[in-house]
């Protein structure tokens, strides 16, 4: 385990960022958090959601489709 904390102590890997917390991928060394699968945590939070995260789901918009009354009765009336 020593030979981890000096791979995350050396200055390679930035701290996490607060949208960090709560992600499974969070190791702590020497009292600071880092992600064990990203180097700079603040670059994936950038664009918006980070595609490490454990702790936070995609919101996924769903569209209403219109429908013209007078295209539906006509088909409707075709069958």
């Amino acid at each position: 385990m020593a030979a981890s904390n000096e791979l995350y102590t050396s200055g390679f890997f930035n701290p996490i960022v607060e949208k960090c917390e709560g992600c499974e991928r969070i190791v702590e060394a020497d009292s600071n958090k880092y992600c064990k699968s990203y180097a700079y945590p603040e670059a994936k939070w950038r664009l918006g959601i980070c595609n490490f995260a454990t702790h936070v789901k995609p919101e996924l918009a769903v569209g209403t489709v219109k429908i013209n009354p007078l295209k539906a009765s006509k088909r409707a009336a075709g069958k």
